[in-house]
């Protein structure tokens, strides 16, 4: 038996594998704070990702375009790769080469992948899938703290809250075994459908607000009008602690409660109410704060957060014991996956990559002189959208990333990848995206490696291999060290034993704002709860801010926020907005998840929820199949009647491809601070799908 965690989401439950009658391994929780025992669907299902029958176990690759993959051995596959990289490098220049992460990777993966794109490539061009995730949040965090750390306090801390409000987030669906820890307190879920968490909340004596899609910005600027008017503000916590309140309240005091609800749709006297719920909370320091997707994944998602932080510090909920505002992360390394070098902008330990001082310090542990080092580079969608173009990279690598279902306007992505020269894929099985590939790479799965991840808590944690890969089957690790040796790097620069690339990433994250100097295998393995930063000379962090915040002077950030509308708006040809989300059975693009028997056989095929007198005016019944169309694509989907639905939304889980795309559908539009896009407001018509083409 080993004891290990979840492939799966930021909660990073624990579970042991062991062996079953057949000799697969089997899935059975295991104590740990995050789970307490418990696990998910997709949790108790996850060793039998293992052996799906189309795992991959040799590397594929096509001579041309036109031709079909076809089996070849590691040498013919990565010689291939290698000489196309360097006579694109020698053509082009070494940003004509790319190199896209995923937020599911090992630290250790992350890590290296950054350095590969960095020392390997020489190339900026490199972003990851958390880019659609994080962002926004992470923006946030940086402006309000001066330190992006998902949750700064241990989940266990919720537990024991009289109140946490939840904007955009549905971890009844998304995380089930998160709600163990929000049984006791009252909920406060800002969602503008009914979901399973919205649903929970009533059930249990919460509240239920549900502004219309895109209006989070104006109910978080009413929330604090209220509290303000209402006397919840914690006068002495903002002037000691903050700076910057009278220019945030100059905006949130023209959102009267009135007003807010003409423009979210939410009553005036429910935004009081929810307000005195929390402020009368926040008053015994028992309340909390916590963002998710829904709130984020939008053009303003960044000043969206501000304005919920805004409303926390006015409480005065941050940086104290039980109290405090979090960002819900969703992927497995969310977390972790941002610190350490995948972003554009970003070197090791939270470093800003146009930083002196940040690139002498990686330098050095890196062995090269800083001026080779690249500067920022394109972020996720900004690097899709520019791939074959005229300026932009002729070659991308892809490790742990399915981009032709999980980012916007899906069918321009593909249509991208489908113009480059290269295109190489680093996967397990032929995901959308490593089908369209010119190499495909098999690399080992998260039970037949070790390395760290960082969950939602900024908790590092250790993976510990359960089994070994298939035969032929090679780690990410070892592809990269191979390519590395055959673009000509140093063969001790890129090791292929995780503790040894741990060992160097905590060096090179040493002093940063992510410090992992401190995390070693044999304080992982004794069971420590390292929460970050961890210096080599200190002890742990489970809670952030408890005696100043990040910025220089100790204060925390109140950021001046306006609501803007969406970057599109509903009109007579689309008169509906969609907005998107998650299943229960399903992760992220459903690579994984789709080729579970129990998890496909639950959720088989999009649907999209409707309320059924909108339904009725598209001439469509429950069960139909519609056409979603948008004015980037369309989307074929089975309709769900749902009476609690809004009159004027849609909504489309995101995990399935091709013509049942939901990201089909939605907004490029990009942030202008977290380059996150929007995914949660597409104008849309919905009518009856032709029979010729269901």
């Amino acid at each position: 038996m080993t004891t290990t965690h979840c492939p799966y989401c930021a909660l990073q439950c624990a579970m042991h594998l062991e062996p079953g009658p057949d000799g697969r391994l089997a899935a059975r929780p295991a104590p740990f704070p995050t789970n307490r025992g418990g696990l998910c669907r997709k949790g108790w299902t996850s060793a039998e990702v293992l052996t799906v029958p189309d795992r991959l176990t040799r590397p594929l690759i096509r001579k041309d375009r036109v031709s079909e993959l076809e089996e070849t051995d590691w040498d013919t596959a990565l010689d291939h790769v290698a000489e196309r990289l360097l006579a694109l490098r020698a053509e082009s220049g070494p940003d004509s080469v790319a190199v896209f992460g995923s937020g599911s990777l090992t630290n250790e993966k992350s890590y290296t992948l950054g350095k590969f794109a960095r020392l390997a490539l020489a190339t900026s061009q490199i972003d990851y899938n958390g880019r659609f995730c994080m962002s926004s949040a992470a923006a946030g965090g940086m402006r309000a703290f001066g330190l992006d750390r998902g949750m700064p306090f241990p989940l266990t801390d919720v537990a024991e809250a009289e109140v946490v409000l939840l904007a955009g987030a549905n971890p009844a669906e998304t995380m089930p075994p998160m709600m163990g820890h929000l049984s006791a307190p009252t909920l406060i879920v800002i969602d503008p459908r009914r979901s399973a968490t919205a649903q929970v909340a009533l059930d249990n004596g919460g509240v239920h607000l549900a502004p219309r899609p895109g209006t989070d910005l104006a109910l978080a600027l009413g929330l604090l009008h209220a509290a303000r008017v209402q006397g919840w503000c914690d006068d002495t916590f903002i002037t000691d602690r903050t700076t910057g309140f009278e220019a945030a309240w100059a905006h949130a005091a023209a959102w009267w409660p009135e007003r807010t609800e003409q423009v979210t749709g939410v009553p005036a006297a429910r935004i009081r109410a929810a307000a005195d719920l929390l402020g009368t909370a926040a008053r015994n320091r028992s309340a909390y704060v916590l963002t998710g997707r829904g709130t984020e994944q939008h053009a303003k998602g960044t000043d969206t957060v501000s304005a919920w932080i805004n409303l926390a510090l006015a409480l005065g909920l941050p940086g104290r014991r039980g109290s405090g505002y979090g960002c819900i992360t969703g992927q497995g390394n969310g977390q972790g996956g941002r610190e350490h070098g995948q972003k554009a902008d970003q070197l090791p330990g939270y470093r800003m990559i146009d930083d002196p001082a940040a690139r002498a310090h990686v330098a050095g542990v890196w062995g090269v002189d800083p001026h080779t080092l690249p500067g920022p580079g394109r972020s996720a969608f900004e690097l899709l959208d520019a791939l074959g173009t005229d300026h932009g990279p002729r070659a991308l690598l892809l490790f742990g990333s399915n981009p032709v279902v999980s980012a916007p306007d899906a069918e321009r992505v593909r249509a991208r990848l489908a113009s480059l020269d290269l295109l190489v894929a680093a996967d397990f099985v032929l995901s959308e995206t490593a089908a369209m590939a010119d190499v495909v790479l098999p690399v080992a799965q998260w039970a037949e490696e070790s390395g760290t991840m960082t969950n939602l808590e900024g908790r590092v944690l250790r993976r510990t291999r359960a089994t070994s890969p298939p035969p032929g089957v090679r780690t990410d690790l070892e592809v990269l060290s191979a390519l590395a040796a055959r673009l000509g790097q140093p063969a001790p620069r890129f090791p292929t034993d995780p503790d040894t690339v741990l060992a160097e990433l905590g060096r090179a994250s040493a002093g940063g704002a992510s410090d992992y100097s401190g995390v070693t295998p044999e304080r992982l393995d004794s069971g420590q709860a390292l929460h970050w930063p961890v210096r080599a000379d200190g002890e742990p962090t489970p809670r952030l801010f408890l005696d100043s915040f990040a910025h220089p002077d100790g204060r925390a950030r109140f950021i001046p926020v306006a609501h803007r509308p969406p970057a599109e708006t509903t009109d007579t040809d689309y008169p509906l907005v969609a907005t998107t989300g998650r299943l229960m059975g399903h992760y992220q693009t459903g690579a994984q998840t789709r080729r579970v028997s129990e998890l496909d056989h639950a959720e088989p095929e999009v649907y999209v929820e409707v309320h059924p007198d909108t339904a009725a005016r598209a001439g469509l019944a429950a069960g139909d199949w519609a056409r979603v169309t948008s004015r980037r694509g369309r989307t074929r989907a089975r309709v769900r009647l749902t009476p609690t639905a809004r009159l004027d939304t849609v909504f489309l889980p995101f995990h399935f491809p091709g013509t049942q795309a939901a990201n089909n559908l939605t907004h490029p539009a990009l942030d202008p601070i977290s380059r996150m896009p929007e995914f949660k407001v597409s104008a849309v018509r919905l009518e009856p799908e032709p029979a010729t083409e269901s």
